[in-house]
């Protein structure tokens, strides 16, 4: 039996370059996994199954499921496992939790089943199942290009603490509304978070908080109904550089000191009645 972590992300940057001639957009955007994390326990087993706390999620179209028979039959491997997923990041919430689910169940099924895969092979899978999924096989800090699945890792950050509020919004097809309201306007070339690599790579992981952007701040308090009810009481608490997480409704601040992040995300819980939780920044064992 293994036990292993999937850990939430944020976008400190994410830029829009265009639309790619095959219908997607070109994105670039550095990311980094949190310490918000769902739990997957794998127990071999003679068919793959998914058990889960949260029923609606334990169906075939969990990316957790698809990802164990999407490795088992690339590696041809005969047998199968039983899944037990814990959830605690919110879903749908621009968390990245149903990617990083499925990269979880691919290194822990990778050393259960005992496959012996490398990253870059398991990276390769994970990009057929999504395109966040190739950097939560490593996690960390990563610059990541295209669609999102090529992956160029980074030094660990100097931010420590973020508080993460997630709005009880729902938007059918969140990511596609979102990128309905983009316009050639929004593009821009990728210099701010190239800058923001080079920042991280060259001085010590600094991020200097007027690197932080996501395209979609622009567009999402149209999107989502009532987030700037969320957006401004989160500011009105002293947040500063509030951003979307990815393609929202989640939005996330950078805080100097625990003890401030405390202090806020309670505000955020007790006063307001939203959800909210003190991440830290999250990186691999042995990362420098």
């Amino acid at each position: 039996m293994i036990s292993i972590n999937a850990y939430a992300k944020i976008n400190l940057s994410l830029e829009i370059l265009g639309k790619r001639p095959d219908g997607y957009h070109e994105v670039v955007t550095v990311m980094q996994t949190v310490s918000l994390h769902d739990t997957l326990t794998l127990e071999a087993a003679p068919e793959i199954s998914l058990e889960c706390d949260r029923p609606d999620l334990g169906d075939e179209s969990n990316l957790a499921i698809k990802a164990a028979r999407l490795l088992r039959e690339r590696a041809s491997h005969p047998g199968g496992a039983l899944i037990r997923l814990e959830k605690r990041i919110p879903v749908a919430a621009g968390l990245g939790g149903g990617s990083s689910d499925a990269a979880a169940a691919l290194k822990g099924l990778n050393t259960l089943w005992g496959l012996r895969l490398s990253e870059d092979e398991l990276r390769a899978i994970g990009a057929e199942l999504g395109s966040d999924v190739p950097f939560f096989i490593h996690g960390g800090t990563a610059m990541a290009q295209g669609r999102g699945e090529r992956i160029r890792p980074l030094p660990p950050i100097s931010l420590e603490w973020f508080v993460i509020l997630c709005p009880k919004i729902e938007l059918p097809n969140k990511t596609a509304a979102l990128y309905r309201r983009i316009t050639p306007a929004d593009y821009t070339p990728g210099h701010l978070t190239r800058k923001l690599e080079a920042r991280i790579r060259d001085h010590h992981g600094d991020v200097p908080p007027q690197l932080l952007y996501n395209a979609f701040d622009g567009v999402a308090k149209e999107a989502f109904p009532g987030l700037k009810e969320y957006w401004d009481a989160f500011y009105a608490l002293g947040a500063r550089e509030i951003h979307l997480a990815g393609a929202g409704p989640s939005l996330f601040a950078p805080v100097s000191r625990k003890e401030l992040g405390t202090a806020l995300q309670l505000m955020l819980k007790h006063r307001h009645g939203w959800e909210a939780h003190l991440v830290s920044a999250w990186r691999p064992e042995g990362t420098r």
